[in-house]
């Protein structure tokens, strides 16, 4: 499939679901499109997306994922998800058809992809829609298959709750995410008892009030740093008093700090040469 961006031909633009191959492939580029979002929809193949550069933020039932570069993003067939990309973005990716291989998995993940698997999706994106099966394709699209199986799933993932009262703190948290009111803060402004208050993000996300908020900094902080923004600017825009606890909060979080971690991203990126 071509390289789809915003000079392509309509024609370019087609439902993976509609092609008669197991697997469809492709390529995106949208350093000429700007920030754009592709509203809610669905498919009935899976579909695996590779971001080699800039990053983008997806949400799915029940979820928000960040993918930086060197991550990839798997959505099951069937789930309903809408994409956000700000800025520039080059990402490869598949449309995966269920029967294709039995060790898909079963729930939507990011994940962090091999140099061979981020390879493969390079290539097999250059591959015709219409492309002929058996021989070598196949050959090259079920190694794909077996790296994307097993891949290393990343913490990148906001649970999103559903209640309407916690998406009222979820909203204000993202308008002003440098406020580090306390538990009994957010409560009141959502007209909830601390109590109530734990027990329902419990409930729904499976996590503590701590936890969960901690999670949507690191999610924005890697956004952000993909965007460009430098640890400080991360650090105070999160309203962290320093730029050390800002490091130290990430690296308990992901087990690295922010700069080796997005440094590792985009050198791995520019060894390839892609």
């Amino acid at each position: 499939m071509p390289l789809l961006n915003a000079n392509s031909d309509p024609s370019d633009w087609v439902e993976p679901d509609d092609v008669p191959r197991l697997v469809v492939t492709y390529g995106v580029e949208s350093s000429t499109f700007g920030d754009f979002e592709l509203e809610p929809h669905r498919h009935g193949k899976g579909q695996i997306l590779l971001v080699q550069r800039g990053a983008l933020a997806c949400e799915v039932e029940g979820g928000l994922w960040i993918v930086p570069p060197r991550s990839a993003i798997w959505i099951p067939g069937g789930a309903l998800h809408a994409i956000k990309v700000t800025g520039a973005l080059e990402g490869y990716g598949a449309f995966i058809a269920s029967d294709a291989d039995p060790r898909l998995p079963t729930a939507c993940c990011a994940l962090s992809a091999t140099p061979l698997l981020r390879e493969l999706l390079v290539r097999a994106a250059r591959l015709p829609l219409l492309y002929e099966e058996g021989g070598a394709n196949s050959r090259l699209l079920s190694v794909l298959l077996d790296e994307l199986v097993i891949a290393r799933v990343e913490d990148l993932h906001l649970p999103m709750p559903t209640d309407p009262r916690l998406r009222q703190i979820l909203d204000g948290m993202l308008a002003a995410p440098g406020d580090r009111g306390t538990l009994a803060t957010w409560a009141a402004r959502a007209g909830l008892s601390e109590r109530t208050l734990l027990r329902l993000i419990k409930r729904e996300t499976g996590m503590s009030f701590g936890r969960w908020r901690q999670q949507l900094g690191i999610v924005l902080a890697v956004k952000w740093m993909a965007g460009g923004a430098t640890i400080q600017q991360v650090a105070a825009d999160l309203g962290y008093e320093s730029g050390p606890s800002f490091v130290t909060m990430f690296k308990r979080a992901l087990g690295t700090p922010p700069g080796r971690y997005m440094a590792e991203r985009y050198t791995a990126k520019a060894a390839t040469g892609n």
